[in-house]
């Protein structure tokens, strides 16, 4: 559980114990009325201040349960640790009341005439049993926070994915790129090629079809991914003629690497924008991909006129901004995107995070 929300939990759950302190002090105050004894205020404080102890004790507890969570891949041997962590608790316990007992009544021994060993055994049932009660308020306590953060994380990803597929389908639905799409397609009848023409109008009922589904997952494999961008391209190509030769040089081993929905089109519209778009000679996109430990590592590189010397960030825009944040919700800081002047011009825009197969648990985000 994060420091964070660790200490009001525990200072709330060890304040919790004035509850049963204040009603002993309460029954021993009433039934030395009803005795028509005499009240000593020693006595209040015995009866109240040993429960108090264990609320001093409660962060011990959260301590140990911090450390040594009951998780079910050991559940049995944290459960064993646990008991030994209950007994040496109620040790402390019992040992803490002693010393009490003989602050307050300066006699020797233990409460009430006995022996500190004899406390400590008929202490011992009820002292395990606090342990886990309390060990149970933590857990149950953690597992709602961690519930309701993933809940919160959850939102905030599928608004982030909602964010990118509509920016997607924005940018698919711009009036240039279907008047130059269908225009082109136009062309291809008039010269009889129908196979051709079926060909466009089937991959950008695909693009449009992928963009537009709601049941989007947050992270695809990069089959996929590569998939609907090789899509794109060909629509691309279209468009540009003979100008745009995309490349692409991804490790096959890869294919089945997750990656999230979407992550490389906001990096190739941006290539194509500052670089095809502003020359007139042929341009050279590559597209990336291979594996650096437990790291997968994806680049898109062109060879327009590259950002000049402090204009990376303009050359950046919205839309890598936005690939930057949902790579933070994600991954946390364990991956990157970053945008670099090539040598010769150009740029290359290249994303790095956790490797790891479609389907195998994502791991915790780090800050």
């Amino acid at each position: 559980m994060a420091k964070g929300r660790a200490f009001p939990i525990w200072l709330l759950v060890s304040a919790a114990w004035l509850g049963p302190a204040i009603t002993a002090a309460l029954r021993a105050y009433v039934q030395s009325r009803l005795n028509g004894d005499p009240i000593h205020l020693r006595d209040l404080v015995w009866e109240g201040g040993d429960w108090l102890l264990y609320g001093l004790l409660t962060p011990v507890v959260f301590w140990f349960s911090a450390r040594l969570p009951l998780t079910r891949g050991h559940l049995v041997s944290r459960l064993a640790a646990h008991f030994v962590a209950s007994i040496l608790l109620c040790a402390a316990w019992t040992g803490s009341g002693v010393l009490l007992w003989r602050l307050l009544y300066g006699t020797p021994g233990a409460p009430y005439g006995g022996s500190a060993s004899g406390w400590f055994i008929g202490s011992l049932p009820f002292g395990v049993a606090v342990y886990f009660a309390v060990l149970g308020a933590e857990r149950a306590t953690a597992y709602f926070l961690e519930a309701r953060e993933r809940e919160t994380q959850a939102a905030r990803l599928t608004a982030q994915l909602a964010e990118a597929r509509l920016g997607a389908l924005r940018m698919q639905l711009q009036p240039h790129f279907l008047f130059n799409s269908l225009n082109a397609i136009t062309v291809v009848v008039r010269d009889q090629d129908t196979r051709t023409a079926a060909r466009m109008l089937e991959q950008l009922g695909e693009v449009l079809h992928q963009v537009m589904r709601s049941d989007r997952p947050q992270e695809v494999s990069l089959a996929e991914e590569l998939d609907f961008l090789r899509r794109i391209l060909e629509l691309e190509q279209i468009r540009f003629s003979d100008r745009l030769h995309p490349e692409f040089d991804i490790d096959p081993s890869l294919m089945g690497a997750a990656v999230p929905d979407f992550i490389l089109q906001p990096l190739v519209e941006n290539a194509l924008r500052h670089g095809l778009a502003v020359r007139t000679a042929a341009t050279l996109l590559r597209i990336e991909g291979r594996r650096e430990g437990d790291q997968l590592v994806l680049t898109v590189t062109d060879d327009g006129p590259g950002p000049s010397d402090g204009a990376v960030e303009r050359r950046e825009g919205v839309g890598l901004a936005n690939t930057r944040e949902r790579l933070a919700t994600l991954y946390g800081s364990a991956a990157s995107l970053t945008l670099e002047a090539t040598p010769g011009g150009g740029a290359r825009a290249t994303i790095r995070i956790p490797y790891r197969p479609i389907g195998a648990a994502r791991p915790a985000t780090g800050g």
